[in-house]
Order: structure tokens, then sequence, then C-alpha cells
């Protein structure tokens, strides 16, 4: 009669185990550590707007409300505070102006860098691309030069605004590295037979290569959209004149203020949870597009 026995494992292959376990110990709570570091402000965002003034002032400060103490009038009084709908309005005409400006000169410059060859091509690109190293802060100087020559400063109009926050940011030199690695990978074996057929390079662009590269497509027109939601310093620069004009993020920076200079931070936090939460609904739901179109743009991370 046999009896069961369990495989033994050598030395070497206890020790491989051992080394193993210990390397996934060490990510985990390395993970652990950094997904701590990025929900603890959100935690406190949530928790401050959930306070009263007397609260936010105690000390030590208080880490936990019971459902009972939370202050959820200071939503309405958030939006009580500050045009938000205005805000919110302004916020998505510049990011659809914006947005659709950066897929129109993405996807033409992408396609003339992918497919299109002309004397100077790969030289150039390699100068687009190193400029990605110089710090977006540097351009806001000559960016503000050239709204305020194109008179979109002075006497300012809501049109004139549109303009100036939407027109200098139409442009991405990361999307067109972006979307030209997913161009690439489309043979040339078939824009030559599409040639061949007499399709001109638009009609092929259209029918061809856009259709194919629509997830990456999707996440740049996503991604494009939050980074306008979320833009601060350039919006508060070219509209300072009219608060109607301000975009959510700025918007709301001094609206919490009262004659004292004293911040309602209760109030202001308030706020900030109500402009994360698109931003979050639309990520959660889009997420997948997202993934796609990072996979197929062959960037992988």
């Amino acid at each position: 009669m046999s009896e069961n026995r369990k495989p033994t494992l050598s030395k070497k292959e206890q020790a491989a185990r051992k080394q193993k376990i210990i390397r996934l110990v060490i990510v985990y709570t390395l993970l652990t550590f950094v997904a701590l570091f990025i929900v603890t402000p959100f935690y406190w965002m949530i928790l401050t707007s959930l306070k009263t003034a007397q609260q936010i002032d105690r000390i030590p400060p208080i880490l936990f409300l019971k459902p009972g103490d939370w202050q959820l009038r200071n939503f309405a009084l958030a939006l009580q505070a500050a045009p938000y709908a205005r805000f919110m309005m302004n916020t998505v005409i510049v990011a659809a102006i914006s947005t659709f400006g950066t897929i129109i000169t993405t996807v033409l410059a992408a396609f003339a860098f992918a497919r299109i060859n002309f004397k100077g091509r790969d030289f150039i690109f390699m100068i687009l691309i190193s400029s990605m190293m110089i710090p977006g802060e540097m351009f806001v100087i000559t960016n503000f030069m050239t709204v305020n020559t194109l008179g979109w400063i002075r006497d300012q109009s809501f049109i004139d605004a549109l303009a100036a926050m939407s027109f200098p940011f139409m442009t991405s030199i990361f999307y067109l590295f972006f979307l030209r690695q997913t161009f690439k990978q489309v043979p040339d074996e078939l824009y030559l037979a599409a040639k061949v057929d007499g399709t001109s390079d638009f009609k092929y662009l259209l029918k061809v290569m856009i259709p194919i590269a629509k997830p990456t497509i999707i996440t740049i027109i996503i991604l494009n959209a939050m980074g306008t939601w979320n833009a601060y310093i350039w919006p508060n620069l070219v509209s300072p004149q009219n608060e109607n004009y301000r975009l959510v993020s700025n918007g709301l920076r001094n609206a919490y203020r009262d004659l004292s200079g004293q911040v309602a931070y209760n109030e202001q936090m308030s706020a900030a949870l109500i402009v994360t939460i698109p931003l979050l609904i639309v990520f959660l739901l889009l997420k997948k597009q997202i993934m796609r179109g990072v996979s197929r743009s062959g960037i992988k991370g």
C-alpha cells in the first residue's frame, strides 16, 4: 500500500521560492506606500469638505468623522459662493475648442511624419521631440506676448478670452509622437496599394489611418479634455479682468475668502471635490479606451 507523499523540493528550489516571496513582499509593500501617498490627499480633501470651520482648526486634527457629523451643507454653500455653472460652461467650451484644434493638428502632423516622405522629415521630428524637454512654463511669456499682440488681452470680450485660452494649446508634441507611433504600425504596403489605386493622401488618411487609430485618437481627446479641465496658470493669466470669463479651476480659487482674507477651507474643498468628481467618472467610464489607445501606440508602461 503506497502512501501519498508530497514531492520534496531541492534546496535550490526552496531558495528560489523564498527569494520570490521576498520580492513579492517588497513590491507590494512599496505599492501600498505609493497608494497611501496618492490616496491620502484625496481623503483629506473629502474629510475637510465635511467639517465645520471649528473642526478644521482643531489640534490635533480630526482624522475621521462619523456620518452623523458630516456637514453636507458645505456643498450647497460652495455652489452659492461662486457662479459655478458659468465656470463649468466656460471650461466645457474651452475644452471643446482646444481639443478639436489639437485633434486636427495632431492627426495631420502625425500622418505627415509617419507616412509622407519629404526632405528633412526625421530631423524636423527630432527637433520637435527635443522641445518636449523644455518646461511648459518657458512658453508662457512668448504665448502671452502672442495673444496680447493679437489683441486678445486688451479690452477683452468673451470671444477674445476663449481664443486666448484655447488657441495656444491646439498643438501637442507628445500627442503628435503618441499618434505617430500608431500610424507607423500600419504596413507601408497598404499605403502603396492605395496610391496605385489612385487614392489621395487625404482620402487614405480618412478612410484607413483614422479608423485604425481610433482608440489612440479617443485617448488623446480624453487626456486633452482632462488637461484643459485642470489648467490653472494660463487661464488665470489671460483672463484676469472679468470673473465671468474664468474656468472652473481658477474661478473657484478666490471665491471662498471673506472680507478679512480668511479662507473657508471646508467650502473650498467641497468645490474642489465637485470639480474632481466629473474627472473620476470620465476616467472610470473610459479607462478601457485609454488603455487600448496606449497599447495600440506601442508605448508600454
